[in-house]
């Protein structure tokens, strides 16, 4: 492969590079093994849901425009015609000026468009009904098919599958899903100036920190990371490393190696593997400059700066959502995806032209109960500066800072 140094990448333009690889094959799995994953597949109801129109309250059954303007001081009289249990269905449809006893969740007679709640209604005995609220048609009903429809999706693929979309799929009978592989990581720290976290450093050593952070971020996006230990800066021990763990996983993560200096040599490292193409070697960001990007067949390598915090960013950008795709998110690099806060800016920011910043800051309530984001100031390598931020503000690339008291969108951390 040819050798090839800095070729700087826009964000856009690496996300788009991101974009190109495939999402991973599907599987079918239980549905209590379902939570949090994509779907690979549309669900279609095979019968509408609800099958039939259903209360939502304790009540009565009417037809709206018999109750229309009842109100506490000029109510509405009607004639009940009994109670209908949950489980039973009506036999009968309800004649005009009268009402059906009904329970949450129980079907409507022919005949019921709405429903009186129990506690603005009166009996007055011999079957007299006092209404005293008027209703309209469809209230307190949930209509036949209104959650889903026989023969549509009920849910879409791509879709990810929360707790709520669980309940759906548990209401509409799927009790196998099919959705795709959760993301295999490889996850490997170089340098000769990192130790094991349970050694004590000496002057000019550091133990290894992003391995098990960048675990954590793999784990936060649903993917199933490996910790690959420690490698030498030697390229003989990283080339054997990589090899290892693109055989093992979807993804490999590098953290270190990525910037100039004698002893980087990831790039040399990735050369060595046969059909390897490197796609990007520095993304116009900061932090995160000298992020790297390489195919080999279907999987990427993602190298990462070694600094520990400026790696933790460089995954929540483009890391986190970039697992999220390859599982079956079809929306996973959609800005509005990402959990945002609105803050109003409480000094002014400096930022470079040609680069995109993304600057940690701490979110704060004013008086007037506003949110507030305040920078958190420090120098780059600092963890305590990850620890203090709540989330970032994005700084596009066309912009020269941001003054005090401009409104901002938070971009919380994982």
């Amino acid at each position: 492969m040819k050798k090839a140094f800095f070729q700087v990448v826009s964000p856009e333009e690496y996300i788009a590079l991101l974009q190109e690889f495939p999402t991973l094959e599907q599987e079918e799995i239980p549905l209590e093994q379902a939570e949090f994953r994509y779907l690979a597949q549309d669900i279609i109801a095979r019968e509408d849901l609800p099958m039939t129109n259903r209360s939502c309250m304790d009540g009565f059954a009417v037809s709206a425009r018999e109750v229309f303007g009842a109100t506490e001081s000029n109510p509405a009289y009607l004639e009940s015609m009994g109670s209908l249990s949950i489980d039973q269905q009506p036999t009968e449809a309800l004649r005009p000026g009268h009402c059906m006893g009904i329970v949450t969740g129980g079907t409507l007679p022919e005949g019921a468009d709405a429903v009186v709640m129990v506690e603005h209604t009166q009996e007055l005995g011999a079957g007299t009904l006092e209404i005293r609220k008027s209703v309209a048609p469809s209230e307190h009903v949930m209509l036949r098919g209104e959650d889903a429809t026989a023969g549509k999706a009920a849910l879409s693929a791509g879709t990810h599958l929360r707790p709520q979309e669980i309940g759906m799929l548990a209401a509409v009978g799927a009790e196998r899903v099919a959705v795709h592989r959760r993301p295999r990581v490889g996850i490997i720290s170089t340098g000769d100036e990192l130790i094991p976290v349970g050694d004590t450093p000496k002057p000019g050593q550091i133990r290894d920190v992003n391995s098990f952070s960048l675990s954590a971020l793999v784990s936060s996006a649903g993917a199933i990371p490996t910790r690959y230990g420690i490698i030498a800066d030697r390229q003989e021990e990283l080339s054997a490393a990589i090899h290892r763990a693109l055989a093992e996983n979807d993804v490999v993560f590098i953290s270190g190696g990525s910037s100039i200096g004698v002893r980087d040599l990831t790039q040399a490292a990735i050369e060595d593997l046969p059909d390897a193409k490197l796609l990007a070697h520095g993304v116009a960001v900061s932090p995160g400059k000298p992020t790297m990007l390489a195919r080999v067949g279907n999987k990427a390598i993602m190298g990462l700066p070694g600094q520990v915090t400026s790696s933790q960013v460089v995954v929540m950008i483009f890391g986190v959502p970039f697992l999220r795709h390859l599982a079956g998110d079809t929306r996973a690099f959609d800005p509005m995806r990402r959990p945002l806060r609105q803050a109003t800016l409480t000094r002014n920011i400096a930022s470079k032209q040609g680069r995109e910043d993304y600057v940690r800051v701490r979110l704060s309530t004013a008086e007037d109960g506003s949110l507030e984001a305040t920078p958190v100031l420090g120098k780059s390598g600092l963890l305590r500066t990850m620890l203090l931020a709540d989330g970032f503000i994005r700084i596009p690339a066309d912009t020269e800072g941001f003054f005090a008291g401009r409104p901002v969108d938070v971009w919380l951390q994982v």
